[in-house]
């Protein structure tokens, strides 16, 4: 039986930078790349790990609010190709972004060996106090050379550029990549959703609601369990702070 069954609150922040690019699949293999027009969950999820992460948590997205007008730019870029030679290239960036973000935090199911350190008060508390100072890691959106950066915030508050365009369509969108360190899924594959934003907020579904999969390998991997400290050690010296 997990440490604290009950459901706590949601966190919120917001991210912002002067540029992103979260890559659509088809530009991947060639030396431009071109980013879709709204995040992957898989990008919030990285950027939410990058502010507090451990393995023995699973950080939930539940939606992202689109606070700006959806705009690219093109930016020349000198770069290697496939064959290891240098080329310049067009790559496609979303301009000056911001997303307001809904997360949640849950135990990881598929570590049962962290199960005394899946506390998830002491991690709420934690992963709040990284958002106030910014992340604990550096924050990307989507690639490294999009640097961003990370705030408190209060979900719904402020005024949003889709505010009133009641729904719109996306298509079909990369969701997540399943990996079998946060998930009792030991296979690798990724998930595809009909991605759609209804008054600027976009309402991930979980991953396990995707029903869209494309097999990346037929391996299946596990994870040797491990033994860490209990929890009332490491407890004892967090209470008053980190």
């Amino acid at each position: 039986m997990l440490n604290n069954p009950k459901p706590l609150p949601t966190i919120d922040f917001v991210v912002h930078g002067k540029n992103a690019l979260f890559t659509e699949p088809f530009s991947k293999n060639g030396g431009e790349k071109t980013t879709a027009l709204i995040p992957t969950y898989d990008a919030m999820r990285g950027i939410a790990e990058s502010i507090y992460w451990k393995p023995s948590i699973k950080i939930v997205i539940e939606k992202v609010r689109v606070m700006n007008n959806i705009q690219t730019c093109s930016k020349g870029m000198l770069t290697k190709n496939q064959n290891g030679s240098k080329g310049l290239f067009n790559y496609t960036y979303l301009q000056d972004v911001a997303y307001q973000v809904k997360v949640r935090l849950e135990p990881n199911l598929a570590r049962p060996d962290l199960k005394a350190d899946q506390i998830m008060k002491k991690h709420n508390e934690i992963f709040k106090r990284a958002v106030k100072k910014g992340g604990r890691f550096d924050v990307f959106l989507g690639t490294r050379d999009c640097i961003a950066y990370v705030e408190p915030c209060v979900f719904g508050e402020g005024e949003s550029y889709y505010d009133t365009s009641d729904i719109l369509d996306f298509g079909l969108m990369v969701h997540s990549i399943n990996y079998p360190d946060s998930s009792t899924d030991k296979s690798f594959y990724t998930r595809f959703w009909n991605a759609q934003m209804t008054d600027g907020v976009i309402h991930f579904p979980s991953p396990e609601e995707c029903i869209v999969k494309r097999p990346l390998t037929t391996k299946e991997y596990s994870f040797t369990p491990i033994n860490i400290k209990s929890a009332d050690e490491e407890l004892n010296g967090l209470e008053g702070g980190e």
